[in-house]
């Protein structure tokens, strides 16, 4: 691993971290308001101010890194556990379990991915609790966010199938669970590890844009996207440039995702 890799890796973990320690570097909690307090400038109580109303920016802030950096890596392992199913079965199988599995990922893959995801989740109950909706966004990123994944182990699993020890396996009479688990799934490892890596980042900033239409996390629990919606009033933002703290880290994070890429498979 490299340098800017490490750096990177260093630096996710650290915001995990702080997320994590955010009862104890935040105490005052991301929903506790201090109705004397509205709009307040950094200080040493508050690190980045107060909101319209009066609630600790940075432990809203640290709160919201804490449910985005948790979930959105859960909803990229469901993503690309069905997508390792789906493109393994339709690349091993071939035939018309291949020809149907291929036509439903071209028609996820049809869909533009942000629209998609806002008329399903428009489709399900609004009206739930903040841990509800959060659980709910998620969940649903990881059922919709399968197919780009399933393509390309299809394509790898396709190309594996032809290969001669997977040949000379077969001749001597391997059964099909041990071939699967003995040979396909080690040498689609490097593969579903970079997928995965690719997931995360898009799930991050799909969670931001439903959260930012009002149709993800529900406030008062904060989540990058609803931290991300008060950035609207660019005259305010003028005023309180500390109000581009979420911005800043989510860019961040996005490139230590990027930089973490193994970018070896990502051209297979």
């Amino acid at each position: 691993m490299n340098v800017p890799r490490r750096l990177a890796l260093a630096v996710l973990v650290l915001v995990y971290l702080a997320g994590l320690a955010a009862g104890w570097l935040a105490p005052a909690g991301y929903d506790t308001q201090f109705r004397d307090l509205p709009v307040r400038p950094p200080s040493r109580r508050f690190l980045l101010g107060t909101d319209e109303l009066g609630r600790d920016s940075f432990a809203r802030l640290l709160y919201g890194s804490r449910i985005s950096l948790t979930l959105a890596p859960a909803a990229a392992a469901l993503a690309t556990s069905i997508g390792a199913i789906a493109g393994i079965s339709a690349g091993y199988r071939g035939g018309w379990m291949d020809t149907c599995l291929a036509r439903l990922m071209d028609l996820f893959l049809s869909v533009p991915w942000l629209f998609l995801l806002l008329g399903v989740r428009a489709a399900l109950p609004l009206n739930v609790r903040p841990l509800e909706s959060a659980g709910i966004t998620f969940l649903l990123l990881g059922l919709l966010g399968w197919a780009a994944p399933a393509r390309v182990v299809r394509a790898s699993a396709r190309q594996l199938r032809t290969e001669d020890f997977m040949m000379q396996a077969k001749a001597r009479g391997c059964r099909t669970l041990h071939l699967l688990t003995r040979h396909f799934l080690p040498n689609l490892k490097s593969v579903l590890i970079a997928q995965f890596w690719i997931s995360v980042p898009v799930f991050i900033l799909s969670e931001a844009n439903l959260s930012f239409l009002g149709l993800g996390v529900i406030e008062p629990l904060p989540s990058w996207g609803n931290l991300l919606a008060g950035l609207q009033n660019v005259d305010a933002v003028a005023a309180c440039p500390w109000r581009l703290a979420p911005l800043a880290l989510l860019l961040i994070v996005m490139i230590c995702f990027h930089l973490l890429a193994p970018a070896e498979d990502l051209s297979r």
